[in-house]
């Protein structure tokens, strides 16, 4: 497939898609723009697959959310702007595999490590919301993730075994199409770890500096997925 036409498709798939996700009020016309910025920096440095890391989370996010809404609505545990993302949520959920995706494409002789990175940060930011989002929905127990205590639904930090499984399955699909793009080899599993470390970073900091308002959600999300990224990172230099 030649360069132009690589690119022809990637706009078909981009743009079409951001707009219906706008026109069906998933996200705010800011958030659709720079979803297609988002996809292009990745796009560079991870090609299809890549796209596809991003397109997967997007839709697994978007379907979490909105399952059984009517009872996270009731329980008062539905996303405000009723679950339409945001500028600043795209940024923090897809930056920083936009920044590796950027790097991988700067710096060649790196790429592997940055297509690692990628995936890592996608996986984090995965694991997160279905882990919240589905968490709530088919938990039992709820757990302070500082304290280990009982603690209450909902709140930032707290989590459950279940959804923490949930988050677990989400980070192995992200790893199944890095799978996919790259080959199957070890990567898959620091992408499914990088998932895990991810989200339990996430919500000790949610149940820390989130609840103390230090951090808003979109500054504790970018730092789930750095830390996604960094550990996919750290694996791959260690192993």
């Amino acid at each position: 497939m030649t360069l132009a036409l690589q690119w022809a498709l990637l706009l078909a798939i981009l743009l079409p898609g951001m707009a219906l996700s706008v026109w069906a009020g998933k996200l705010t016309v800011s958030a659709g723009i720079t979803g297609v910025v988002l996809g292009v920096l990745i796009f560079l440095g991870a090609g299809f697959w890549g796209v596809g890391a991003l397109g997967l989370f997007f839709v697994l996010g978007t379907g979490a959310s909105a399952w059984k809404v009517a009872e996270k609505r009731r329980l008062g545990l539905a996303e405000e702007n009723k679950g339409r993302r945001t500028a600043g949520q795209a940024l923090a959920n897809a930056g920083v595999a936009a920044l590796a995706g950027l790097l991988a494409w700067v710096w060649p002789a790196h790429q592997i490590v940055f297509q690692l990175m990628l995936a890592g940060s996608f996986a984090a930011a995965t694991a997160d919301t279905l882990s919240s989002e589905l968490g709530n929905v088919y938990g039992r127990r709820y757990y302070n993730a500082w304290t280990w205590r009982p603690d209450t639904r909902g709140l930032n930090g707290v989590v459950s075994l279940e959804g923490t499984l949930l988050g677990l399955g989400g980070s192995l699909l992200i790893a199944v199409v890095y799978g996919l793009g790259t080959g199957w080899n070890r990567g898959l599993l620091w992408v499914v770890v990088a998932g895990a470390v991810g989200n339990l970073a996430d919500s000790l900091l949610g149940a820390t500096v989130e609840r103390r308002a230090y951090l808003n959600n979109n500054a504790v999300n970018t730092l789930n997925t750095a830390v996604g990224a960094l550990t996919a990172a750290l694996l791959h230099w260690l192993f």
